[in-house]
């Protein structure tokens, strides 16, 4: 069963890593274009695969989300799935990434939709900022907001999972994931080693990769003078072993396995059963 991964922009389609990486279907410049050629173009998708899923970071264009919406709506597929990531751009080109990788493996359109959300939680990222006086996304304290504007300071701050803000330099430390991952860096309008130098060894890295700064980040984080950077489960096969071994349903609408509480594409959840007498209560 064929399943397409689209992103909104090229710097959101990472080069494939392996063999085993789908190529990414790119909805470039949806905001600018004629519905009518929007419309072509998922269709077109639709004509050479059997599913579509696009992926895509909460700093994405405001029209471009409307133009989503409406393309789906007006072509009344539910073989369109749409999927707003909570993660920082490249983040979320990396999640992109790992479906891509699992829509190699054949797994099935709802599992592999639904499998972003469960991915999620093991995916860390940051950023190394020049400035935290516009970071909308992560809570800031009044001291790094002052800190912000002597001309040498660099804050490292972690989005996802917990957010932490601390500034390079002190013993303060940014906590990373407990477990084997690669990372990811793109470096924008910043320069610095500290990721690979200090970060990267303390977070116990497999390895580093390098790639372009997604447009969407400097809006994410509020500034273009940055480095982000992102932890990630670099192997397919611990990818697929990972969403294979989370409890799989079907989904009661359209009929495809899911995995957890919603199904992407027709955004049908489970049915609530009334809750039996006595359960979770005491009778007098």
């Amino acid at each position: 069963m064929s399943t397409a991964i689209a992103v909104t922009s090229a710097d959101m389609a990472l080069p494939p890593q392996d063999e085993y990486t789908l190529p990414a279907a790119v909805l470039q410049d949806w905001d600018r274009q004629p519905l009518e050629s929007s419309l072509a173009d998922m269709q077109a998708l639709l004509d050479r695969h059997e599913h579509v899923i696009v992926v895509h970071s909460g700093a994405v264009p405001k029209a471009v989300k409307r133009r989503l919406h409406t393309v789906r709506s007006l072509l009344e597929s539910d073989r369109i799935a749409l999927f707003p990531s909570e993660l920082p751009p490249l983040g979320a080109a990396v999640l992109a990434g790992q479906l891509r990788q699992l829509a190699f493996l054949r797994m099935n359109p709802g599992v592999i939709a639904a499998a972003g959300r469960l991915l999620t939680h093991y995916v860390h990222c940051g950023a190394v900022l020049k400035t935290v006086t516009r970071l909308d996304h992560v809570r800031v304290g009044l001291r790094a907001h002052a800190t912000s504007w002597i001309p040498t300071s660099r804050f490292g701050v972690i989005a996802h999972p917990a957010p932490q803000v601390v500034r390079i330099g002190t013993q303060a430390a940014l906590a990373g994931p407990g477990f084997g991952s690669w990372m990811l860096v793109a470096e924008g309008r910043l320069k610095t080693d500290w990721i690979s130098t200090t970060l990267a060894p303390a977070w116990n890295m497999s390895g580093l990769r390098r790639t372009a700064l997604p447009t969407e980040s400097a809006a994410w984080w509020g500034t273009g003078k940055l480095v982000e950077f992102c932890s990630y489960l670099h192997d397919p096969a611990i990818l697929h072993q990972l969403v294979s071994s989370a409890r799989r349903s079907v989904c009661r609408w359209c009929g495809i396995d899911v995995i957890g509480d919603r199904c992407v594409f027709c955004s049908a959840t489970p049915p609530v059963h009334d809750q039996p007498v006595g359960a979770g209560h005491r009778l007098s």
